[in-house]
C-alpha cells in the first residue's frame, strides 16, 4: 500500500518555513539537502533547499523545496504543493503514475533519479499535482 504525503513548494524561504513547522510539530529533519549538492546549479541558489523532510506523527512526512524562479519555477497561490505517493514497488509506481496521468499532463516522466529513486511528476485532469517517488531498496 503506498504512502501519501504533502510536498510544499516555496519561493526561496523553505528553510524558514520548515524551521517554523519543526517548532510547531517537534522532531528533527529526516533529510535536508541543498541545491549546491546537485549538478550545474546557479550560484545564487546553491544554499537554497532542494529537499527537506520532517516526520510528523506515525508514518506522516511533511516535505518541501525552494522552487526558485532562477530554475524555471513560477509559483502562484494554489500551485505550491504536490501530493507525493511512495509506492511499494516500481510496478506499482508505473501503475499509479500512468493511471493518474490519464487525461492530464506529465511534467517529468518516471525515471531513475540521482537521489536513488524512480520518480516522476504530473498534473492530473483535475489540476491536482502529483509526485510518484519509489525509493529503491
Amino acid at each position: 500500500m503506498p504512502t501519501i504525503n504533502p510536498y510544499l513548494n516555496f519561493a526561496g524561504n523553505t528553510e524558514e518555513a520548515f524551521n517554523f513547522y519543526k517548532s510547531v510539530f517537534g522532531g528533527e529533519f529526516a533529510m535536508l539537502q541543498r541545491f549546491g549538492e546537485g549538478n550545474q546549479i546557479p550560484a545564487n541558489v546553491k544554499d537554497k533547499i532542494m529537499h527537506v523532510s520532517l516526520p510528523i506523527g506515525k508514518d506522516n512526512i511533511l516535505m518541501g523545496t525552494d522552487a526558485c524562479e532562477e530554475m524555471g519555477f513560477n509559483l502562484t497561490q494554489g500551485n505550491n504543493f504536490y501530493i507525493c505517493i511512495g509506492p511499494d514497488s516500481k510496478e506499482e509506481a508505473d501503475k499509479l503514475f500512468n493511471s493518474l496521468a490519464a487525461g492530464g499532463k506529465i511534467n517529468t516522466p518516471l525515471q531513475d533519479m540521482f537521489w536513488g529513486a524512480y520518480f516522476g511528476d504530473l498534473t492530473d485532469k483535475f489540476g491536482v499535482k502529483w509526485m510518484v517517488n519509489y525509493m529503491k531498496q
